[in-house]
């Protein structure tokens, strides 16, 4: 039996350049892009995140196709993968069920297992609708030379961290929903002697403001926004 990623004459296979990881949430009422319930209440919340995912998804799923097997495209869903919309934006083995713990402990899984896989590996939040194929391309070529590229957003947070290396450090302390994600994490990249590049001019969708921030920037998006 042919193991996997070694040949019929036991050359391990090389690993894809890139993994490209998409975290999204089902669209659960009251669970879904909370911060938006005042303004939009759960339902419309609900339906919020479902637009807001599948336009990050279908970014990032064009993007990876361009290379073929050479950039892979991950999925990975919460509490379940049950949701039709995971169904509708992923293949079952583009599909990965997010870890327990919080966001430090899945992204730290989500890192590792995309290293396993790939030669670099990108984490994008669900609701990074500012992130274009460009944009992800710079961060690929930001990682031939460096072990790691951050995108910091508007609000203190970050968008989307690429790594080429693995670290621990990277996903624990770090003050997770507050202002100060970014920061911390380059504290602790300056602490781990790392160089990186930043990729800035980005933004996720968190408050009310950035609904309608997305809606119209959106309006003046080409049809095909995946460019």
């Amino acid at each position: 039996m042919r193991r996997a990623g070694v040949d019929p004459v036991g050359v391990v296979e090389p690993k894809a350049n890139c993994s490209i990881n998409v975290l999204g949430r089902a669209p659960l009422p009251g669970f879904s892009k909370t911060r938006l319930i005042p303004a939009l209440g759960a339902e419309g919340a609900a339906h919020a995140h479902v637009e807001l995912l599948t336009h990050v998804a279908g970014v990032a799923r064009s993007w990876s196709s361009e290379l073929g097997s050479r950039r892979l495209f991950r999925l990975w869903g919460t509490p379940d993968l049950s949701s039709s919309l995971f169904q509708s934006l992923a293949e079952a083995t583009q599909q990965r069920l997010q870890p327990t713990g919080d966001l430090g402990a899945r992204l730290d899984w989500i890192a590792r297992a995309g290293l396993a896989e790939a030669r670099a590996v990108l984490l994008l939040g669900g609701d990074a609708v500012s992130v274009d194929r460009k944009t992800l391309d710079h961060a690929e070529a930001v990682l031939l030379d460096h072990p790691a590229v951050l995108i910091p957003a508007d609000d203190g947070g970050y968008v989307l961290l690429g790594l080429n290396t693995y670290a621990p450090e990277l996903f624990c302390d770090i003050p997770w929903g507050s202002d100060q994600v970014a920061e911390a994490t380059r504290t602790v990249l300056r602490f781990l002697q790392w160089s990186w590049k930043e990729i800035p001019g980005h933004w996720d969708v968190d408050s009310p403001e950035d609904w309608e921030r997305f809606h119209l920037q959106k309006s003046r998006w080409p049809d095909n926004c995946f460019v």
